[in-house]
């Protein structure tokens, strides 16, 4: 019987590098991915207020507040993150932008 080479797992961890900078790369699933944590983090915060207000008693269930407030930080934060990425990417592609217009409208316009 011939022996097949066996396939390369995937490694957990390098698939999640490379969806990673597969997501940061591109501005529209960066975008997307920044109004979806910021949306678990409001259903979070309301659901914390209304649904679990009850499991919310820091007396009764100490960790639980925590871990879920913590949670609901770690969104907010990991939104923000990506939203001064994303001003600092439309930033540099506006300082791009810029730079080739000027180097166009020097080669069109007359020496002096």
């Amino acid at each position: 019987m011939e022996d097949l080479p066996e396939e390369k797992r995937l490694e957990t961890a390098s698939f999640i590098v490379h969806a990673t900078r597969g997501m940061i790369r591109d501005q529209r699933t960066r975008r997307k991915a920044m109004v979806v944590l910021l949306a678990l983090a409001v259903l979070m915060l309301l659901a914390g207020f209304t649904v679990f207000q009850s499991a919310m008693s820091p007396r009764e269930h100490p960790w639980f507040v925590i871990l879920f407030w913590i949670a609901c930080v770690w969104l907010t934060f990991t939104a923000m993150l990506l939203a001064i990425f994303d001003l600092l990417m439309v930033r540099l592609e506006a300082r791009r932008a810029q730079r080739t217009l000027e180097e166009k409208l020097e080669t069109k316009s007359p020496n002096k």
